[in-house]
């Protein structure tokens, strides 16, 4: 899919770092406009330094979980590019051994363990479904922490 705003925001950061790979992901957080636009702004104000995603989805698209190095750009909730990041860590965990530092690190709510593993149950179980499978508490979570490289 092209997106103007994602090929603005790269060829600007190429400019600055011409070593970079020539080809990149973009993609929004969540899954909806608002959610999209709230997560993108705790990136921007770098509160949000990590974001966890279901496992089973990158095995069932056969897509490579993300791992150190990584670079994508992170869309708001109109699709437009607004940040830069890369991948610092990966780890591949339980959903019920989710660390409250990788919650905290998320940003998101009041930043505590309780708060995440609540928001995110709903939204796996959300996901599962729509692949004909059920939240678990053991399924697979990807935890990946990031910091921003560049911004729009």
């Amino acid at each position: 899919m092209e997106n103007k705003s994602a090929e603005a925001l790269w060829a600007a950061f190429k400019k600055e770092h011409p070593n970079s790979p020539d080809t990149y992901e973009a993609w929004a957080f969540g899954d909806s406009t608002e959610m999209a636009d709230d997560l993108a702004h705790l990136v921007q104000e770098g509160i949000k330094t990590a974001t966890a995603s279901n496992y089973a989805l990158y095995e069932i698209e056969q897509e490579p979980i993300p791992e150190p190095g990584l670079l994508n750009i992170i869309l708001d909730g109109s699709g437009r590019a607004v940040t830069i990041v890369e991948t610092k860590k990966v780890q591949v965990l339980p959903f019920n051994e989710v660390t409250e530092e990788h919650a905290y690190l998320e940003g998101e709510g009041d930043r505590t363990l309780a708060y995440w593993s609540s928001v995110h149950e709903t939204f796996f179980a959300k996901e599962m479904n729509t692949v004909n499978r059920e939240f678990k508490d053991d399924m697979l979570v990807v935890c990946e922490q990031f910091r921003v490289v560049y911004q729009a």
